[in-house]
């Protein structure tokens, strides 16, 4: 390095960062509820949720051959589900099986059907979810979810016998926040409306990922997932909409067709169409964005827009596969962990000279060193302020339905990649069944009865 004149500074940029305050979130009991300084989260002790969804048919599978402590874990969910505002009645079925039922698909599907009769003979309602406690982790998890998902059309929501015989009150509470998001419900919300937007918008949130198949794999297809939300002014409510496409390909093909049947189902559910669009595509590199903006969003605009129809677009891409950390002058300034606080934002020195990017740290980082998510704002019809996507991004990391603290990643996007993740292991049981049906849509292709509830969290 020295023959050719390079040295090498030991000491690493500076850069002037700065934290956005966290958001005032609403609840049911208290309405608002603020977050603590540090960790930004709140604590669901002698609090409930905004909209709780009564679970009154719901049954039991026991995989664990007896070895839950049932009565016990019945009892303490009812009681901590009525304390988070979710009236939970008893099981409609109780089923005692073993592990060996995740087999096979055919096993599964014949266990889950027989107790989904067996419930409607009980109460000629639907039956709202089954909760099934494992032994252990078991790679037959896929074919449940398949066969509930796909074919019967039933919402489950799996757990660990060591875990539910425990009966930690927090676990609980994770546990009811997972069946009030999958049962429609609403967990947390923002007492201000999300900043940028007047009350006359109406704005829907897209998130799009493409799930690639691992190292080695030659045919499989990769796994297109895309997420919009549904209620406005919350937000926080999503449909999804799973799509195989051609092996390790990027663009997704039909990016325009997906989205004009998410507004469609926006319009469905609100009686009007969104007149702005956010759209958050992740796991795309620098090199990809003009595919983005000449491709996905083209087709974007000629799917969706007409005559009487135009909303205004903003695409923004999130990535966390970078090698950026950011570090405090001072550690004392981060807490107990030394990280940066959750908020900080850094958009100038280490960003592009002349695009429109900036670093986010929105969660809290208890171990280890925090990364940051690096935003690109691509196209902009919404003229947001440098402060007010930012502000944005961090408010809407705080209406995660699986927690009560901000998280690491805008949650379309968080979304999106569970959604996509979900479609892989779909793929996974259609080769199993049919090794050369992997890229048949049907496979794929959601039960009426759960098309537009968020079964992936």
């Amino acid at each position: 390095m020295q023959n050719f004149g390079i040295g090498v500074d030991t000491n690493m940029t500076s850069a002037v960062g700065r934290v956005i305050g966290a958001p005032e979130l609403k609840l049911g009991i208290p309405n608002v509820v603020k977050v603590d300084n540090e960790k930004c989260q709140c604590n669901l002790v002698g609090k409930s949720l905004v909209e709780g969804k009564p679970v009154e048919r719901w049954a039991l599978i026991d995989f664990s051959y007896g070895g839950l402590q049932a009565d016990a874990f019945i009892k303490n969910l009812k009681l901590r589900s009525r304390k988070l505002g979710m009236f939970m009645g008893d099981p409609l079925v109780r089923r005692f099986t073993g592990m060996d039922e995740f087999s096979s698909v055919s096993r599964l599907d014949n266990l889950l059907r027989s107790v989904k009769n067996e419930s409607s003979k009980r109460n000629k309602g639907k039956l709202q979810i089954i909760i099934c406690v494992m032994s252990e982790n078991h790679r037959g998890y896929k074919y449940l979810k398949w066969v509930s998902e796909i074919q019967i059309g039933v919402m489950t929501q799996c757990c660990l016998m060591v875990h539910a015989n425990k009966g930690q009150d927090q676990y609980l509470a994770n546990l009811c926040l997972k069946i009030n998001a999958k049962l429609g419900g609403s967990n947390v919300e923002l007492i201000e409306r999300l900043p940028n937007f007047n009350g006359e918008d109406h704005v829907m949130f897209i998130g799009a990922d493409v799930n690639h198949p691992g190292p080695g794999n030659s045919s499989c297809p990769s796994i297109v997932a895309v997420v919009g939300t549904v209620n406005w002014p919350a937000a926080n409510r999503y449909v999804a909409r799973i799509c195989p496409q051609d092996h390790r390909k990027e663009k997704i093909i039909n990016f325009g067709t997906i989205c004009l049947d998410l507004v469609k189902t926006y319009a469905q559910l609100n009686h009007v169409r969104p007149n702005k669009i956010v759209i958050f595509r992740d796991g795309v590199s620098d090199g990809q964005f003009g595919m983005v903006l000449e491709e996905e969003l083209h087709d974007l605009k000629e799917a969706i827009c007409d005559d009487h129809y135009k909303p205004k677009v903003t695409v923004v891409v999130a990535q966390k596969r970078h090698r950026t950390r950011l570090f405090l002058e001072n550690e004392q300034d981060g807490g107990a962990s030394g990280n940066v606080p959750p908020g900080t934002v850094v958009d100038t020195t280490i960003v592009h000279p002349y695009r429109f990017n900036f670093y986010l740290c929105s969660h809290y980082g208890g171990i280890g060193t925090s990364r940051p998510t690096h935003y690109h704002v691509l196209w902009d019809d919404n003229f947001f302020t440098s402060d007010g996507i930012q502000k944005l991004i961090h408010h809407m990391c705080f209406t995660s339905a699986r927690c009560t603290k901000p998280v690491s990643l805008v949650p379309p996007v968080y979304y999106a990649d569970m959604v996509a993740f979900r479609g892989r292991i779909y793929q996974e049981v259609a080769m199993e069944l049919q090794p050369t049906s992997s890229f048949d849509q049907r496979f794929y292709n959601l039960h009426p009865e759960l098309q537009d509830a968020m079964f992936f969290v």
